[in-house]
């Protein structure tokens, strides 16, 4: 009886062992392939339980995730005979869990050398100026490189960016020395302008004023309020010549004296300038 009792705990604990080797767990972001004696069996087995032969199968589990790989920083010389570092970050994912694990050892390897190779070549067809400022069009011709090989893996490349572009300090100090003379320029540009515009408005002053003398005496008028405002002392008040015209046509001339009767010239009298301290 003992004996028999034996053989069933035995034969149970075998079953248990057994059917623990036989199960086995895909979770939902994940693919199961199966080779059978190094052979291919069947499909990917989708997520949940799935049952394998012990011993005879071996199951690999593919990851179908988007996978985020860094590319490190790649040195290379640009078009243009720049030296320079760029660095960038490829988002792939597997769509065809069969052939990553059939056609390729180590796709995740592949991937990024693939990714170090293409970054180099786009850095040797590129100048600075597409580096620094023109980043989409390269990274989507990163994409289309690095795309081509991997399609054939099972991979899909959903998207490459470029990070970082470092140059050397001397190129550093280059491009803020033309920054800096660039912006000088604009300035200079843009004080002529100004002083164009303000010349353009002078000169119709200038024409507002000499057909309408009255203009100019408003004028005048300003520029006093405008300097006893500043609490001098002395005033110097100019009178421009198109003043002194306007008051001698606006005053009528004086009547003639009569001569005097000894036919002697009369004499004039000079009034003094008043100064105002």
């Amino acid at each position: 009886m003992d004996v028999v009792l034996a053989l069933v705990v035995v034969v149970v604990l075998g079953l248990l062992v057994l059917v623990g080797a036989s199960v086995r767990v895909v979770t939902q972001y994940q693919r199961g392939v199966v080779l059978r004696f190094g052979r291919l069996l069947g499909d990917a087995r989708s997520p949940g339980l799935t049952l394998i032969a012990p011993g005879i199968d071996r199951m690999h589990k593919v990851n179908m995730q988007i996978v985020t790989m860094p590319v490190p920083a790649q040195e290379g010389i640009t078009r243009d005979n720049v030296t320079v570092k760029v660095d960038a970050v490829v988002y792939w994912r597997v769509y065809d869990p069969v052939r990553v694990v059939v056609d390729v050892q180590n796709y995740q390897a592949a991937i990024g050398q693939v990714a170090q190779a293409s970054l180099r070549s786009i850095i040797g067809k590129s100048e600075l100026d597409d580096l620094l400022s023109n980043r989409e069009r390269l990274n989507q011709g990163l994409e289309l490189m690095m795309d081509s090989p991997a399609v054939d893996w099972g991979i899909h490349i959903d998207r490459v960016d470029i990070k970082d572009v470092a140059l050397p300090e001397s190129m550093k100090r280059s491009m803020s020395r033309q920054a800096e003379a660039e912006r000088e320029r604009r300035s200079r540009v843009i004080t002529a302008e100004g002083e164009l515009q303000a010349s353009q408005k002078l000169a119709q002053a200038a024409q507002v004023m000499a057909a309408q003398p009255a203009a100019l005496q408003l004028r005048l008028l300003q520029t006093m309020v405008e300097v006893a405002a500043e609490k001098n002392s002395t005033v110097v008040l100019p009178f421009p010549v198109e003043l002194l015209r306007f008051l001698e046509h606006a005053t009528p001339p004086p009547p003639a004296a009569a001569p005097p009767a000894d036919g002697l010239p009369v004499p004039r009298t000079t009034v003094p300038p008043v100064t105002t301290g």
